[in-house]
């Protein structure tokens, strides 16, 4: 059987472009997201297989159960909404923060370990697309700090659990991803692109590369974390 990967968070950005590298490295995969016609649009292209998915709902989460085989979970599915300080921000952004990021990431891996845990050779894995807000606190970037934290705790709960899946957390720095940026400014897509104006930025594409090749390596070798950052962000 073909080497299956689950992708959230694949209609757009990062999750986007990882489904597409993975399928030029002859991987099927298994694209999810909340928006369906795009899923649609882009399971054709690659050849693989679309589900609807909201990380943020048990039930929806549970169908990834019934899927065959699983050798490889991309937990892409995230975003952050807002910019304020910490004393102005609001108990609704960060529970949509925690319940997408942290808690949607527990989901889907719950949902899908028993298979990653049977790939052949010990040969599952699991990627958590982390961030360096995970590590670096930023002006106006509380919530968004702590569910990312939350996401490393995550990782670094499994590799200590040992189920013999292999555990990869990647931390992008700044990627000029508009979906992202415009969904935390609600909508406004000036202000979301300011964040990138003047500045060299990474794209999509440049942290799809880094999971496609965490996810080439042989089955003995784990790649616990890596950080990939444009050139100019220190």
């Amino acid at each position: 059987m073909t080497r299956t990967a689950v992708v959230t968070g694949a209609s757009s950005g990062i999750g986007e472009a990882t489904a597409r590298a993975l399928a030029k490295d002859g991987w099927h995969v298994v694209v999810a997201a909340r928006r369906a016609e795009r899923l649609e649009k882009l399971a054709a292209e690659i050849g693989g297989t679309a589900i609807e998915l909201d990380v943020t709902s048990d039930a929806s989460v549970a169908q990834l159960a019934d899927l065959p085989r699983v050798d490889l979970l991309v937990n892409n599915a995230g975003g952050a909404k807002g910019l304020e300080p910490l004393a102005e921000t609001t108990v609704e952004d960060w529970q949509w923060m925690y319940d997408v990021n942290v808690l949607g990431t527990l989901r889907v891996t719950q949902a899908l370990l028993p298979k990653l845990e049977a790939a052949p050779d010990n040969s599952g894995l699991i990627i958590n697309m982390g961030s360096i807000a995970g590590w670096e606190v930023y002006a106006g970037g509380s919530g968004y700090n702590a569910a990312k934290h939350g996401v490393r705790v995550i990782s670094r709960a499994l590799r200590i659990e040992n189920h013999n899946v292999r555990v990869t957390e990647l931390d992008p720095g700044r990627v000029a991803t508009e979906e992202f940026s415009v969904n935390r400014f609600r909508g406004d897509a000036a202000k979301a692109a300011s964040v990138y104006d003047g500045q060299l930025n990474l794209v999509a594409e440049d942290v799809a590369e880094a999971a496609r090749w965490v996810a080439s390596l042989p089955a003995h070798v784990n790649i616990d974390v890596m950080t990939i950052k444009p050139r100019t962000q220190s």
